[in-house]
């Protein structure tokens, strides 16, 4: 059995991370596993874990290189002659179609988010099966293009429970970083994902800054960076932060490849994507397996994952006509209330909710109904 994943680049997050999680459960199954994707640093843990990697352009949105692009995806295909090919995205999954039309390659495309409703986006219910992370995703692609349910299959995301054990952590690491991003004694407010205009960061700063008036410790770490072409994002958030005056109390940490060390050191992470719901949120259920309560809008996979006043606190989504302000203050009061609660135990409901194993074998139990 070959399966041969499809994405963009293997750099940072969830989407990626999820890549090289399923190609140890390929690999351990006794399976062959190859993911092409335009580079990325992730690509060598794809190696170091016993999968092939091949390096393709399958990122690139220029109409004029899509045949060429098609044209290499179709000769690394023939080469590698794969049983089920896996589309993480729109454009592999566009070259795919292209690519494989006298092939006849069974192909599952895997919908990781509630992309805006048009053709393009339509290509992520084209495959012989559609995965999604969330029930939210699945009926957001049923009400959007009619996908019959029968072609669905629900896969949450899951937790390394080894990794992220508090048990288990590289303490010289935890150290260096609470030394380096200064929380020792802070109230930490922490959100995870790569710096994007979506994941709403804009608002969890000014949050954080409201929340010191009644919390005068609190600090806020976001852990990631963003991509090249999304430089002009993180460099506003940065302008933001000197022009408010905050750069004592906000630290941008970069990529960090060690996610579990990071979370230990939070005291609530935040989900403050207000714009556009996550999928799943990976993080979310990351930082519950460490023990940390969660903050989040109360749409999409938050709803799968965080239950207010049980293990964090939910806010109202905001409507087009909520006012900014209006939306800051009630992350800060949401914060406000995490830091005055006090949770029981976070991590055993979260592992026997998202278990690993059962993800894992969920996924294969996919690859096996396409398999020829």
């Amino acid at each position: 059995m070959k399966t041969l994943q499809l994405v963009p680049a293997m750099e940072q997050g969830g989407v990626e991370r999820g890549v090289v999680e399923m190609n140890r459960v390929i690999v351990g199954a006794g399976w062959e596993n190859v993911v092409v994707a335009a580079g990325g640093r992730l690509l060598d843990q794809i190696a170091a874990d016993g999968g092939k990697c091949v390096c393709a352009d399958m990122k690139g949105k220029n109409p004029l290189t899509f045949f060429s692009r098609a044209r290499t995806l179709r000769k690394i295909l023939e080469a590698e002659r794969p049983d089920v090919v896996c589309a993480h995205s729109r454009v592999p999954a566009w070259l795919f179609l292209w690519a494989n039309r006298t092939l006849g390659i069974p192909w599952i495309s895997f919908a990781h988010g509630a992309n805006s409703i048009s053709r393009y986006s339509r290509v992520m219910t084209r495959g012989d099966l559609t995965v999604t992370p969330s029930r939210y995703i699945a009926d957001y692609l049923k009400d959007a293009y009619g996908l019959a349910e029968e072609r669905i299959r629900v896969i949450p995301r899951a937790i390394e429970t080894e990794k992220f054990d508090p048990a288990g952590l590289d303490r010289s690491f935890v150290d260096a970083k609470r030394a380096d991003w200064g929380v020792e004694g802070r109230f930490v407010v922490m959100g995870v994902g790569r710096i994007t205009q979506l994941k709403g960061y804009d608002v969890l700063i000014d949050a954080v800054a409201k929340l010191a008036e009644d919390v005068p410790n609190a600090k806020l770490v976001l852990v990631g960076e963003a991509e090249e072409a999304r430089k002009d994002v993180e460099t506003a958030l940065r302008a933001q932060v000197t022009d408010r005056g905050l750069s004592n109390r906000v630290v941008f940490a970069g990529n960090q490849r060690q996610i579990a060390e990071c979370l230990s050191l939070a005291d609530v992470v935040v989900s403050s994507n207000v714009r556009k719901p996550e999928a799943f949120g990976r993080s979310m259920a990351e930082a519950l397996a460490m023990g940390k309560p969660v903050v989040a809008c109360a749409f999409g996979g938050a709803l799968d994952i965080v239950e207010d006043g049980v293990n964090g606190a939910l806010v109202p989504p905001p409507k087009a006509e909520t006012p900014r302000e209006e939306t800051v203050a009630a992350f800060a009061a949401a914060l406000k209330r995490v830091a005055r609660s006090h949770f029981g135990d976070l991590r055993t409901p979260a592992l026997e909710k998202f278990s690993f194993a059962r993800m894992a074998e969920s996924a294969l139990a996919v690859y096996r109904e396409l398999a020829r």
